[in-house]
């Protein structure tokens, strides 16, 4: 238990330093969920982006605290909590990346060989495996 004003003022530091990079970590998380939520592939890219930046932010600021002491247990389940965010809004775009790309394999599948080709049946047969006695 933290007793001394030292310590104590040490926690309210810590407090103080760390709130602002986590309060943009949370506010880049939630503007990637509403670019998720309507399919905005701009909004996506851009808040993607942003998040990128916050979480590398808040990242090295909860280091160099770390270093200097004790992190608050609140702002460290917050930043835990953000961190199942990322990786459930990862998954999100994993799970639409592999959907799209099952889609498009649909769309546009493997180039068939030529039925008929420039050269006629000669083609043909070299792409069917057929033989002509």
């Amino acid at each position: 238990m933290l007793t001394s004003p030292s310590e104590m003022q040490a926690l309210e530091r810590a407090t103080q330093s760390l709130e602002r990079p986590l309060a943009i970590l949370e506010s880049a998380l939630t503007a990637m969920s509403e670019a998720l939520r309507e399919r905005d592939a701009s909004r996506i890219e851009s808040a993607a982006s942003e998040l990128h930046r916050a979480l590398a932010g808040a990242v090295d600021q909860f280091g160099r605290c770390t270093r200097q002491g004790p992190i608050p247990a609140p702002l460290r389940r917050r930043l835990m909590a953000a961190g199942a965010q990322v990786a459930a809004q990862r998954e999100i775009l994993a799970r639409a990346t592999a959907s799209l790309d099952r889609a498009i394999d649909v769309l546009l599948p493997a180039q068939a060989p030529d039925v008929y080709a420039a050269g006629g049946l000669a083609d043909r047969s070299a792409h069917s495996g057929s033989t002509h006695a």
